[in-house]
């Protein structure tokens, strides 16, 4: 089974290599250090599975699963994170990645949880997609405009409704602000708004309770 690692430290790097090539049916076929290193490199290694750290110097590897996961069925995504975080193990699962584990995770069961993402499995457990799900629903009406929208755009709409800037989303859901700004623009076209608050005002009637009270959101940067 073909790896390719994506870490900014090179000493995790190197001891994920020797961990996972202790068994000889894994091979680690390449690494980098960034986001868009990975991008360029992972094609050409043709990788079965690709282990991401979640924050990357330029970007996050959820950003990575995301553009790889977009393109096909494979490379499959294992995200390696050092603290359990619900908000990156959301984006994570929006992404499309098949795993999410810690850095604390014993060698032999990292080369499992290698081997099982290889092979087409989930280590997701069904709870906590479930829990993903309900937090995207969130109580949200079934409503023409938001019913336009792709799950992805709910949750930034969501964000929006509790005053978040283009940045504080950015930050929360492991993307780029540039990423943001674009989901922001397709949202507000497909519910036929041309400013933010507009959107906001709308979500936060329509989203009650879940939304919070704040509807002084900041206009867009």
């Amino acid at each position: 089974m073909k790896v390719f690692l994506v870490d900014d430290h090179e000493v995790v790097r190197r001891g994920l290599t020797e961990v996972l090539q202790w068994d000889q049916d894994i091979e680690v076929v390449g690494e980098s250090a960034t986001a868009s290193e990975a991008l360029a490199r992972i094609p050409s290694a043709d990788p079965d599975v690709v282990v991401l750290d979640v924050r990357l110097p330029d970007g996050s590897g959820v950003e990575v699963c995301r553009d790889l996961r977009s393109r096909g069925s494979r490379p499959y995504c294992l995200m390696l994170t050092s603290f359990a975080d619900d908000e990156a193990l959301f984006s994570s699962i929006m992404a499309g990645a098949s795993g999410y584990v810690l850095k604390q995770i014993k060698a032999g069961e990292l080369r499992d949880a290698v081997r099982k993402v290889g092979n087409g499995e989930s280590l997701l457990d069904p709870t906590l997609i479930k829990r993903v799900m309900d937090r995207l629903r969130g109580g949200m009406e079934v409503d023409e405009r938001i019913a336009r929208l792709t799950q992805q755009e709910k949750a930034i709409l969501d964000l929006i409704a509790e005053g978040k800037t283009n940045r504080q989303i950015a930050e929360e859901m492991f993307l780029a602000e540039k990423t943001v700004k674009n989901y922001v623009s397709n949202m507000l076209t497909k519910m036929g708004f041309s400013r933010r608050t507009e959107a906001a005002v709308y979500a936060v009637r329509h989203l009650g309770d879940h939304a919070g009270e704040r509807e002084g959101t900041a206009e867009a940067e």
